[in-house]
């Protein structure tokens, strides 16, 4: 092990990269899971959870979450803080980074409050309440099971931590 004392900025400089993301999940007042469709038809997650990337360093997971909810849904969240668990994502070969992400409870929502959905259209083209199974047919098996797990940490109180790990190659690690 190196004695030597690195700055900061060097140190810093040589580690890996990672990205942060933040997102909500909600259901209706059936339990029903609320996804939003991304405009993007080629992304992995084409039906997400209302939340984002952090893009101001000064801003928290649990900040970034909100701010991305009202801008995506209109949804003005003043619930409580409360984390279902994180998820860790390898870097891919389509992305160079990992991407780390915490997903909050965001409640039940009422039919006023679904209706009152707005969509920023330059993200999501419509939004949808099912119940888990009645997801499968449009969302891939891994993004099933990931909301299978989130959903299970809000029934029983037990955070979850979802991994990813496919190497940029395609091989698991």
């Amino acid at each position: 092990m190196s004695q030597k004392w690195i700055p900061p900025e060097e140190y810093s400089a040589a580690l890996p990269k990672a990205t942060v993301f933040s997102c909500f999940m909600f259901t209706d007042e059936d339990g029903r899971l609320l996804q939003l469709r991304s405009v993007q038809e080629q992304r992995l997650e084409r039906w997400q959870w209302p939340g984002g990337n952090l893009d101001d360093p000064s801003e928290t997971p649990w900040q970034v979450a909100v701010r991305e909810c009202r801008e995506e849904t209109g949804i003005e969240f003043r619930g409580e803080q409360r984390l279902l668990g994180t998820r860790f994502i390898a870097p891919r070969s389509f992305w160079p980074y990992a991407h780390l992400g915490y997903v909050f409870d965001g409640g039940a929502l009422s039919d006023a409050q679904l209706q009152a959905i707005r969509l920023d259209p330059a993200e999501h083209t419509a939004w949808e309440v099912r119940a888990l199974e009645d997801w499968r047919p449009d969302v891939d098996p891994e993004r099933y099971e990931v909301a299978a797990a989130f959903l299970k940490a809000r029934a029983t109180g037990i955070p979850v931590h979802h991994e990813i790990t496919t190497r940029p190659d395609g091989e698991e690690q």
